[in-house]
């Protein structure tokens, strides 16, 4: 049996709506870290990433892969389980890669002044994702929060572009967390 048709969600409806409700969570609510289960995407992707491409991504939603993750293992897995057209970084909708992958940045949409919704979001594969680091701070956090992120400057970058610029999920194992454009990055 090929190994694309395998790892998919089992409970598509019930596993999909738990997944999205955790997606708009974390971006609600920032260094917020929630897990994701129910899928078993093939290397290098993470249970995480996996679960946030087949709930979020489909055959409309445009999607780059960047490095390591660009292999025939995981474009085949994404083919068959969403349907994602595979492009290049200034045409993703979504964008899927370890921070290096993903440079530069200034690739990805950032949306236009009418439209700034037309943005590219990243998922961001992590070797670790802890409540610890950066602090955090905006709307959805009471006070303080704290992330690891692998750096600051790019994401002070990017809140200064508010209303534009990208949003981005950050996946490690099952665990996801994220980051809104609208976040304020301190560096400690």
């Amino acid at each position: 049996m090929n190994d694309a048709l395998l790892g998919g969600f089992s409970e598509a409806p019930v596993q999909s709506s738990h997944a999205f409700r955790a997606a708009l969570t974390v971006l609600s609510q920032p260094g917020e870290i929630r897990e994701l289960s129910g899928a078993m995407p093939p290397a290098p992707l993470s249970v995480a990433a996996g679960v946030l491409l087949l709930t979020l991504c489909d055959g409309t939603t445009p999607l780059h892969l960047g490095g390591t993750y660009d292999c025939a293992p995981v474009r085949d897995w994404i083919t068959f389980h969403c349907g994602a057209p595979l492009v290049s970084a200034e045409a993703a909708v979504f964008a899927l890669g370890d921070w290096a992958a993903l440079q530069p940045l200034g690739r990805f949409a950032i949306g236009l002044p009418d439209y700034p919704d037309r943005a590219a979001t990243l998922i961001v594969e992590m070797p670790a994702l802890e409540a610890k680091g950066v602090a955090l701070r905006g709307p959805g956090i009471a006070d303080v929060a704290y992330l690891s992120l692998p750096e600051v400057a790019a994401f002070q970058a990017n809140r200064a572009l508010f209303p534009l610029g990208f949003d981005c999920f950050f996946t490690c194992g099952t665990h996801v967390a994220a980051l809104p454009r609208s976040t304020h990055v301190e560096g400690i």
